[in-house]
């Protein structure tokens, strides 16, 4: 079992969510909420509104710098189109589109469209014309989807989709392949509310137990979802459970890979299925029937 890290760009500054949506009150209250229960230490709520007043709530230079020093292929998923507070401009994805390919990371995008067959094609087309890169695969944002989806996902282009949290190994929707992911910071840290409800030790032994499940599934990929905004003292559980998790699998012999890498494994061993059967079709053939 190799594994496949993956970043979703939800925010890029705070002043973006102004007036927007309800992202801002939704901070304050889960801060507050987090320090009264005890969740959190003051440190931390600190470095929370530090960030504030800075403007800042993405960390994606420090978690490709970290990433490169462990030698972690980085896969981002930027959005181009606003949605479900998704928030950041053209002109801000842009920039960190650049940035990351700049560092050689992966770029794919991260979709708001799921339902119309010609919005995702225009949304594919806009992530093109920004980037300059033609997009080999997609998450929807908030893992949106219908029965069409992954059927007009595949009309529009896409090598690859990753918006599925399931433990089955990629499968064939048309030309694409669907990635499917098992572990989430959100879910794993928050585990069903809000808030931060799991400590440090309660989420490395809930990620062990999904790490578990994985390859008793015999899965050829283990599809791990962590969110840059995550990776600061901002979230202290968060930053140190993405350092064991890393630090986990380089342990336990598992390879980390990108989907670009993936991808080429799957194209690979799909030809030598053909080949294979092709030659079985030859030296087995059908009797004559008379």
């Amino acid at each position: 079992m190799k594994a496949i890290i993956s970043h979703d760009i939800n925010h890029i500054t705070v002043s973006e969510h102004l007036l927007r949506d309800l992202s801002v009150p939704k901070f304050l209250l889960r801060s507050n909420a987090e320090l009264l229960m005890g969740k959190i230490a003051m440190k931390e709520y600190m470095a929370r509104w530090t960030d504030f007043f800075k403007d800042k709530w993405q960390n994606i230079d420090e978690l490709v710098t970290y990433n490169n020093v462990k030698q972690i292929p980085s896969s981002f998923f930027v959005g181009v189109n606003k949605g479900f507070t998704l928030n950041y401009s053209n002109a801000a994805a842009v920039i960190w589109m650049e940035q990351v390919i700049n560092r050689g990371c992966e770029l794919n995008l991260y979709g708001i469209n799921f339902e119309e067959k010609e919005e995702i094609k225009n949304e594919r087309e806009l992530f093109f014309k920004l980037s300059k890169l033609e997009p080999s695969g997609i998450r929807i944002h908030n893992l949106h989807n219908n029965q069409s989806t992954l059927f007009n996902l595949n009309a529009a282009g896409y090598k690859f989709d990753s918006t599925m949290h399931a433990f089955e190994n990629p499968y064939k929707v048309g030309d694409m392949w669907e990635m499917p992911f098992q572990i989430m910071d959100g879910w794993i840290i928050e585990n069903g509310k809000k808030w931060q409800s799991s400590n440090f030790s309660e989420a490395k032994e809930r990620t062990k137990k999904q790490i578990e499940k994985a390859q008793k599934h015999h899965l050829k990929y283990l599809g791990i979802v962590f969110h840059d905004r995550y990776f600061s003292n901002s979230f202290k559980t968060w930053l140190d459970w993405y350092f064991w998790l890393t630090e986990y699998l380089d342990e336990n012999k598992i390879e980390f890979i990108n989907f670009k890498e993936a991808l080429a494994e799957l194209n690979e061993s799909e030809k030598k299925e053909y080949k294979l059967s092709e030659t079985q079709k030859i030296s087995n053939p059908k009797p004559e029937i008379l």
